[in-house]
């Protein structure tokens, strides 16, 4: 078969099985888990992979899995994501009653898509044709929740980091992959007129603070001047974070948003432990880790205002997705077969942050979007509503898209990877992480 020939079998197939990938994010979407607590998910996947007969390691970074497919010849490895964890909502629609875990996000969505890739190249006669390999990497924890949780995982030494992309690289999931790709869900009511796919965006990098101010506890009502009021200062600290935000420039995309996760024990008792958790976003490196320092330094002006102490976690999170524009031209000529000339629409800055930002630091990488949902993302309103487009039109436009890489001797794929201009190498990126770590208490 020629190339054209080897596409038209992938879409005949996937057009064949594309209930089976349907079924497959609709399950997921009635049985969410957050985090690095995927572990039904990750078992049903595991399943469907089986089914399949595609080859697969599981356990990986807890919940993750990798399953493998090999072309006639050697060559390079592209790699697929699909991200196994909810958010929790209460509210949402389709949230679990007892834990309120939602896919507020889509990333049901995103296994149906992997699967219908897995699905399309297993049609006879293609796998042959191409030079290298396709990873389906089914990754953990995409969601940077659950923050003291996770750290207890951590300090339990199940995990080093706190996302799933970059626990893959830690563990050498990632050392045999070349080029990685995965297709995210959006906004029907987007910015980019009639538009059904979008590329091309770069978002926002972001650290961790986990906190936790410390007082002394006295009786609310007989004793409180011989206590020391932890949320007092915490509330302080939100303030003086505030004050910070005219200081930060447009272009910075600098964002803080923290939460109060315990606010004391009792009404009856002075708040001696009260903590918090925030992100501190922002479009580059530097940007976001200058206004980290600043939120520090209105941690600290709050335990002193009041006498309390107050103990500071920063933990790395993700770095700005940076997407390689050769990568993104032959998707966007793949995409456009699909949904028509002029409906991928070349997508701007975004202040949310994901982990694909990691990997697309230190392989090229792509992070096309879907505009298949409406609501609000990680609300309670986020449902998705075209999973034809979703899962099998997003599917489709990443299979002929690995064709055209992995085709005529993967001749595209070695060019881009030898053209790659990463920003840090894969020793480097998690040298880089783990310096980011540290705790400090701060005392008057």
């Amino acid at each position: 078969m020629d190339l054209q020939e080897t596409k038209a079998a992938v879409l005949a197939q996937i057009d064949r099985r594309a209930d089976e990938a349907l079924a497959v994010a609709n399950h997921i979407l009635n049985a969410p888990e957050p985090g690095f607590r995927e572990q039904a998910t990750s078992r049903f996947v595991a399943q469907k992979l089986a089914d399949l007969g595609i080859p697969f390691d599981d356990g990986l970074a807890l919940t993750g899995l990798k399953g493998m497919l090999s072309g006639g010849k050697s060559g390079p490895t592209v790699g697929v994501f699909g991200e196994l964890d909810s958010l929790i909502v209460p509210g949402h629609p389709f949230a679990d009653p007892e834990t309120h875990a939602a896919h507020a996000c889509g990333h049901h969505t995103q296994i149906g898509s992997l699967l219908t890739v897995a699905m399309g190249l297993q049609a006879p006669g293609v796998l042959e044709n191409l030079a290298g390999r396709i990873a389906l990497l089914v990754v953990p924890a995409e969601e940077f929740i659950e923050i003291e949780y996770r750290d207890g995982l951590r300090s339990q030494g199940k995990l080093e980091f706190l996302g799933g992309k970059s626990e893959f690289v830690k563990l050498g999931v990632m050392d045999d992959v070349d080029i990685a790709m995965m297709t995210h869900t959006e906004n029907q009511d987007w910015a980019y007129g009639d538009a059904r796919l979008g590329v091309g965006s770069n978002n926002n990098g972001m650290i961790a603070k986990r906190i936790r101010f410390n007082g002394v506890a006295s009786h609310a009502g007989g004793s409180p001047h011989l206590g020391v009021n932890a949320l007092n200062a915490a509330n302080i600290a939100l303030t003086a974070i505030h004050a910070q935000r005219e200081t930060f420039r447009d272009e910075e995309s600098i964002r803080i948003h923290p939460i109060i996760t315990r606010g004391g024990t009792v009404v009856s008792s002075v708040p001696a432990d009260v903590r918090m958790e925030t992100f501190v976003r922002g479009s580059s490196i530097e940007a976001y880790m200058a206004a980290g320092e600043k939120v520090d330094r209105a941690l600290r002006a709050g335990a002193l205002a009041v006498g309390a102490s107050v103990d500071i976690a920063t933990i790395p999170g993700y770095t700005p997705l940076a997407q390689d524009s050769t990568l993104t031209e032959l998707y966007v000529s793949n995409a456009e077969r699909l949904v028509g000339t002029g409906k991928v629409a070349a997508m701007g800055h975004r202040s949310g942050s994901t982990d694909m930002g990691d990997i697309s630091q230190i392989m090229p990488a792509i992070h096309p979007y879907a505009a298949a949902s409406t609501g609000k993302a990680h609300g309670n309103d986020y449902v998705v509503q075209d999973y034809e487009l979703a899962v099998t039109t997003a599917g489709k436009a990443m299979a002929m898209t690995i064709i055209d890489l992995l085709f005529d001797d993967a001749q595209r794929a070695n060019a881009i990877v030898r053209d790659f201009q990463g920003g840090m190498s894969r020793s480097g990126y998690l040298s880089w992480l783990r310096d980011i770590y540290s705790e400090e208490t701060y005392t008057e």
